[in-house]
Formats: structure tokens, sequence, C-alpha cells
């Protein structure tokens, strides 16, 4: 695998670029273009699942954005050192019902020497909305 910039250790500047990655990467609900990211033998804690290699991150990703409809993802950046990360997020979707939820949590990364993320930890609430209170809107081209 070829590196994948930026590199830790991070640098406030390098940090923010790396969640803005995933971000992007995230938005396109794209389960493969997601798993890129991540190292082969990649460590999930997502919720109350647990995943290990890129090819059960796929497999996840493909039936949670089946599920969360029209999702949309912000993230921010809360902490970082050396090789790790810890993000602030809230996505919003909706659900084959109709109904709109607001999700929102904390991630800690932990990244190898080549940039790509070894270990990703989600803690994540969910919150029902009424669509009138979305705060992230796709823009339709």
């Amino acid at each position: 695998m070829n590196p994948r910039p930026p590199l830790p250790p991070f640098t406030e500047e390098t940090a923010i670029q790396k969640v803005q990655m995933a971000e992007d990467a995230w938005n396109s609900r794209d389960p493969e273009r997601v798993s890129l990211a991540y190292t082969p033998d990649t460590e999930w804690r997502n919720r109350d699942v647990f995943l290990n290699g890129r090819t059960e991150v796929v497999e996840f990703l493909k039936k949670k954005w089946i599920r969360e409809q029209d999702y949309r993802l912000k993230k921010t950046l809360w902490a970082f050192t050396g090789n790790r990360i810890a993000v602030r997020f809230e996505y919003e979707w909706h659900d084959a019902a109709g109904q709109w939820w607001r999700s929102h949590g904390n991630e800690n990364w932990e990244f190898d020497a080549d940039g790509y993320m070894a270990k990703r930890y989600a803690s994540i609430n969910d919150q029902p909305i009424r669509e009138e209170e979305r705060k992230l809107r796709w823009e339709r081209i």
C-alpha cells in the first residue's frame, strides 16, 4: 500500500486535513472508497458492533446506508497527538418510514505510519428530529 498523506505525527493543520478527508469520503456513501482509508486489518467499534478488516467494514457500510437514507455528515477535530485524532460528529438521515434522525457522538482514531486508520472507536447517540429541524443538507445540482 502506498502512503496515505497526511502522515503522523499530526499537526493541527494535518489533523484538520485528515478529518476533512474522512468527512468527504463518508459523505460519498461509497463503502469501497471509505474502506480504502483503513488498514486491511482495521479494528472498529461502531456503537455495539465490532468489526475487523476492510471486508467487514464494506459490508457494514452497505447495510448502514440502505437503512440511513439521505445521510449527511459533519466531522470536527476535537484533539490530536502523535498518530491519534479525536473527532466530534453529527449526521442526519431518515429511515424508510420517513422519520428524520440526528446522530451525534465521538470517534477516536489511531493511524499507522503510512497514514491508514488502524483503529476507529465510535460512540453514537440518535435523536429523532422533524424535517424542519435539519441542519445538514445536500446541495442538489
